[in-house]
């Protein structure tokens, strides 16, 4: 993969640092350090830009969570990749989507659930379990509104002020996988003015961390349908797109999938059309699979609809 000269713009609520990206796929990587205005904490973000990318043409935008997981497995703790430069360049190509610009944002692993957690589904539980919630499985801290902020009010300004971008909602997307799916639903909630689409790929519905919560205890779960039934954006502006598959972690999420549609249907989303999920037999929680599937999802956003 091509590499950008040094950025050469530097903005007084940005500091940027721009660092080596290692891949070879088709497009242009750059990749920067981009600190926080609110906490001043700094984490890497992959900008890809299709090989025709020209600043006389304006584009889509999806910003997507994981963001080392997305182009070279050679980097990553699995040594899987979702392929996102291969399948996005493929499917521009083609015609098949119009073309765009992916900025993967790296999660800061170990504050990677709570980062990714919707915060304001606590306040869905007794005071007493939230703050069980808090101490044992956000390390102390819940940071989902703080992640959000940071992709919000630092991210998305510096990626619209060094780019050639489309800057409206309509072509502002977030995705993600797992928890990932979550915070994306989330965030279309949070700032329905900002994202009109959100791509949920294997959403954690249980929403269950590790070593908490037995597989018969829902109380977190629920708490965020209550919160959805409250909160969704409204559904002549926005898309929403969901997916599951059927092996390992995947295998549990069916039945919580299914009453998060039921949400959907009752806020007036019609399947099909501005909200889309699919079930993919055979599929693992991996990004193998992710990757398999994933010019589903951007054709959704991306290709020409009726």
């Amino acid at each position: 993969m091509k590499h950008t000269a040094p950025l050469l713009i530097m903005s007084l609520l940005f500091f940027a640092q721009e660092v080596s990206a290692t891949d070879s796929g088709p497009g242009t990587l750059t990749r920067v350090s981009l600190a926080s205005s609110e906490t001043g904490i700094s984490r890497n973000i992959d900008i890809w830009l299709p090989d025709d990318y020209d600043t006389a043409t304006k584009y889509s935008v999806i910003y997507m969570h994981d963001g080392q997981m997305l182009f070279d497995s050679t980097t990553t703790w699995n040594r899987q990749e979702w392929g996102v430069d291969e399948t996005v360049a493929g499917l521009i190509a083609s015609g098949s989507i119009k073309p765009c610009i992916i900025v993967g944002i790296w999660n800061r692993d170990n504050y990677r659930y709570t980062e990714y957690f919707p915060e304001k589904a606590l306040n869905y539980i007794s005071k007493r379990y939230k703050a069980r919630m808090i101490r044992k499985a956000m390390m102390g801290q819940a940071l989902g509104d703080s992640y959000l902020r940071y992709l919000v009010n630092d991210v998305k300004p510096y990626i619209d002020s060094n780019f050639s971008t489309l800057t409206d909602a309509e072509n502002t997307l977030v995705m993600g996988s797992s928890m990932g799916g979550l915070i994306s639903l989330y965030a279309i909630c949070e700032y329905p003015g900002v994202f009109g689409g959100a791509g949920c790929i294997s959403t954690h519905l249980p929403m269950k961390g590790v070593g908490l919560f037995t597989r018969n205890d829902n109380r977190v779960a629920r708490s965020f349908r209550k919160y959805l039934a409250d909160k969704l954006p409204a559904p002549a502006r926005h898309r929403i797109y969901f997916d599951y598959g059927t092996e390992t972690l995947d295998r549990w999420y069916e039945p919580y999938q299914k009453k998060v549609d039921r949400l959907l249907e009752a806020a007036g989303y019609k399947e099909g059309g501005n909200w889309k999920t699919v079930k993919f037999e055979g599929d693992d929680h991996s990004e193998r699979s992710w990757s398999r599937r994933l010019d589903i999802p951007m054709k959704f956003f991306l290709g020409s609809h009726p």
